[in-house]
């Protein structure tokens, strides 16, 4: 593709050859002249005038460099759109294998495609162009919209409900039992049904091997939009809003509340029957133990403001020198006292 073309498909700004031949994307440390990149971040600008890249996206025109720029709104966008110009996923053919066990009540809309093994239960409602990779298996009484993809052994318990354009990664449980015992007197566990389930609305992909638990009544939901990354729990009943990010190795604990378009990093801990209000971010590692405010930037645990959590962690790599310092003044004390007595 001429850098031309690839500036009018993207709709930005040409500076430079627009006969450059490119054959795809890479990293701006990465690229060859046959590769755009981008700078979105300014810290990065020395290493534009090292970049071999053919071209380069970014805000605004860099003096003093010969390479071609796309001007953008938004580079790192627009080097994500870039990507799909030089790569497709393979996409399997509309057909469904012959060793798919697909039951007679099921009812599979147009243009699906079932791979090798996988399993489709009774009264199961799945809408058109689904991709249902091998070893997938859908239980009894699930309701699927248009658009869907659930890569290989995806499973998704009965009765749960998915929206249109939802993916699931290789591993995903949808409507697993939630996590509820009860104690009894003899120290055994009696099991709470978990007779609810689990509701993932349109434009959903939640990524490998992560868990959406059903659950015990009513419903557990993810709400449109949401980002879900590897290796996430969500628990029975939570409800996860709009347009949120939750990052790999994260867990809420049951009947945690989600606002709109927040932002949890990795390995983030949330305490049950707590609310992080819209547009809140949660720095990695932090423990979530009392409700988050709307628009927070917290860190730590307990998870406390940021700027607030930066000081606490500053104290406390000065806390061996301190110490230090406070023996020494006991030592110096201690020493004042006992010439004091000697004069006594």
């Amino acid at each position: 593709m001429k850098l031309s073309d690839l500036a009018e498909n993207l709709g930005c700004e040409l500076i430079g050859n627009g006969n450059i031949e490119i054959r795809g994307v890479a990293g701006i440390d990465h690229a060859g002249p046959e590769h755009v990149t981008f700078l979105a971040n300014p810290k990065y600008t020395p290493l534009v005038k090292k970049t071999r890249a053919g071209a380069l996206l970014v805000r605004k025109p860099i003096e003093q460099i010969r390479t071609a720029c796309l001007i953008s709104k938004d580079p790192y966008l627009d080097f994500a759109r870039s990507i799909t110009f030089f790569y497709q996923p393979p996409k399997p053919k509309a057909e469904i294998h012959a060793t798919a066990s697909i039951a007679a009540s099921a009812r599979i809309g147009e243009g699906a495609s079932i791979g090798a093994y996988a399993v489709v239960g009774e009264n199961v409602v799945i809408g058109r162009n689904a991709t249902i990779h091998p070893h997938v298996v859908i239980y009894e009484g699930v309701q699927i919209g248009d658009h869907f993809v659930a890569h290989a052994q995806a499973s998704i318990r009965e009765f749960c409900r998915i929206g249109n354009r939802v993916t699931l990664g290789n591993g995903v449980v949808i409507g697993g039992d939630g996590f509820g015992f009860v104690p009894m007197a003899n120290a055994h566990y009696y099991k709470i049904p978990q007779s609810g389930i689990t509701v993932i609305e349109d434009d959903v992909e939640i990524q490998s091997l992560s868990s959406i638990d059903r659950a015990s009544v009513g419903e557990t939901v993810v709400r449109s939009g949401v980002k879900i990354d590897s290796l996430v729990q969500v628990g029975h009943s939570c409800v996860v809003g709009e347009d949120s990010v939750i990052c790999a190795q994260s867990g809420l604990a049951g009947s945690t509340v989600i606002g709109k378009k927040v932002r949890i990093a990795g390995q983030v801990g949330v305490a049950g029957h707590l609310t992080i209000h819209d547009n809140a971010t949660v720095y990695g590692q932090a423990g979530v133990t009392n409700d988050i405010e709307t628009g927070a930037v917290v860190s730590g645990f307990p998870a406390v403001d940021s700027r607030e959590w930066a000081r606490m962690t500053a104290a406390m790599l000065k806390l061996p020198s301190v110490l230090k310092q406070i023996r020494e003044l006991k030592q110096l004390v201690q020493k004042a006292e006992d010439a004091k007595s000697s004069k006594k």
